[in-house]
């Protein structure tokens, strides 16, 4: 009898029930790890300044977190979105909390009082605390919708960073039997946001699984691995990194939707974090768009300045 020999996207097919689906965000250190991780990565990194500002601003998100409470769906809500396969509490809703725009002031202010801030920052500082309320939600509209000719990526990060402290909050608090299956490849199942990027993690019942990490409310869901969390398939799949860069991390390419997305290796380094290590690697995203693949989607923390006349 021939031996078989599984690969590990056909392992993780054998029991789904064994393995845990979804992740929760930590909410006593989810922002706290991420600052820590970007100061770290930040250490000669040509954006270094930009990584430590983003920093504290990972910062700010946890100590602003740590006495912030959404409004939470009511039982029939969650059950209507189990029902139907959609997200719990979808960012793109009209319902959106109006908190979160409280929640950006208090980040500002802590930026503020973070240290020193240059004339540049100041600048965007200045522009957000000059919006109305209706071009707030504009923006983060704009934002979560992903219409990039609508977003203003110097402003974006800050908005992006309010609402991510709105939805972590939300999906810290949800029991993970409440999380609804969501059909479409990626997506989300507590605010339909896309993931930012993947990792594969060490320890307990997450050894050796990966999980993509939401770009929003930093949910974990899992995911089988060499197959595309943009499109789903498991054709064309393949690995690229920096020469002479760290093993740790390395973009996902697929050549049947022509994007890429990161993933992480604990067992390379344990260190790794999601947002934090896809910030600090453009150098890889160069790379990548002269090979002819498209991000699957930005970094919350970083917006494409796409030209006004398109």
């Amino acid at each position: 009898m021939v031996q078989r020999i599984l690969d590990p996207g056909q392992i993780e097919s054998l029991d789904p029930s064994a393995i845990p689906r979804i992740r929760l965000p930590e909410r006593a250190t989810f922002f706290s790890t991420r600052a820590r991780r970007l100061r770290t990565l930040a250490n000669g990194n040509a954006i270094g300044g930009y990584l430590r500002l983003m920093a504290s601003l990972a910062d700010a998100q946890q100590q602003v977190l740590a006495k912030f409470a959404a409004a939470m769906p009511s039982a029939d809500a969650i059950a209507q979105a189990q029902q139907n396969s959609m997200p719990l509490v979808p960012a793109s809703s009209p319902q959106r909390d109006p908190a979160w725009r409280d929640v950006l002031q208090r980040l500002l202010d802590r930026v503020e009082a973070a240290g020193a801030v240059a004339p540049a920052l100041a600048r965007v500082i200045d522009a957000l605390r000059l919006k109305s309320a209706a071009e707030l939600d504009a923006q983060a509209d704009a934002i979560v919708s992903q219409r990039f000719n609508e977003v203003e990526p110097a402003t974006a990060p800050f908005i992006m960073a309010a609402l991510q402290v709105v939805w972590t909050d939300l999906a810290s608090r949800f029991d993970v039997p409440d999380i609804p299956y969501v059909d479409v490849p990626g997506t989300c199942p507590v605010c339909g946001a896309q993931p930012v990027a993947s990792v594969v993690r060490i320890g307990g019942p997450y050894q050796g699984y990966r999980y993509l990490q939401c770009g929003l409310c930093g949910t974990e869901t899992h995911s089988v691995r060499v197959k595309c969390s943009n499109c789903d398939s498991t054709k064309g799949i393949a690995y690229h990194g920096v020469e002479g860069g760290s093993d740790a991390l390395k973009a996902e390419s697929c050549d049947e939707c022509h994007t890429y997305r990161k993933i992480g290796y604990q067992e390379k380094d344990v260190d790794i974090e999601p947002l934090a290590d896809d910030l600090a690697s453009l150098t890889l995203d160069l790379l990548m768009n002269e090979a002819g693949y498209q991000r699957s989607g930005p970094n919350p923390l970083l917006w494409p300045d796409v030209p006004s006349d398109r």
